[in-house]
């Protein structure tokens, strides 16, 4: 498969994988673009993996991490905090999915990645592991934990009766 061609079919799935990531059209578009201007030039090496795909997602999810590293390394002093904007009536189904991205995007970024690969790549463990460089047993830890967060955050009581 040369590099063209995997990027024709894959292109818009790494596109989508990064926005979910990222939670940010523009950043995502240029994450994409990083890892695969860094994937051609590897591409030789890549295509002799068992699976390049799983390979090129890593890179994805490995470089929004990074990103997210120095990002948050750095200061930035602020006089006064801006006045957050109020929102419109988006109505019921637009309100719901903004808070749900707005709970995901605040996980730490293993759980986010593992919710994203899971439920919205529809990848299994094994995959995802892969990818995370990881275990299978991990990957399930990460997605409990990021399960539990998201319920306790939404006020979702445990089975149990009990809050944690």
């Amino acid at each position: 498969m040369t590099f063209e061609e995997y990027v024709g079919s894959r292109g818009p799935a790494l596109l989508r994988l990064a926005r979910l990531l990222t939670g940010d059209e523009h950043r995502a578009e240029d994450l994409t673009q990083d890892v695969l201007a860094r994937a051609y030039v590897h591409w030789r090496r890549i295509v002799r993996t068992e699976r390049p795909d799983v390979y090129v997602r890593r890179m994805l999810v490995n470089a929004n991490t990074s990103w997210w590293r120095r990002r948050s390394s750095r200061e930035l002093a602020v006089d006064a905090f801006a006045e957050r904007p109020q929102r419109g009536d988006l109505g019921g189904e637009a309100a719901d999915r903004d808070e749900m991205w707005r709970l995901i995007l605040g996980l730490p970024d293993r759980q986010r990645a593992v919710l994203v690969l899971r439920y919205y790549e529809d990848l299994d463990d094994a995959t995802i592991a892969q990818i995370l460089d990881c275990s299978p047993v991990t990957v399930r830890t990460h997605a409990m934990r990021a399960l539990a967060n998201l319920r306790e955050r939404c006020g979702v009581p445990t089975t149990n009766g009990s809050r944690r």
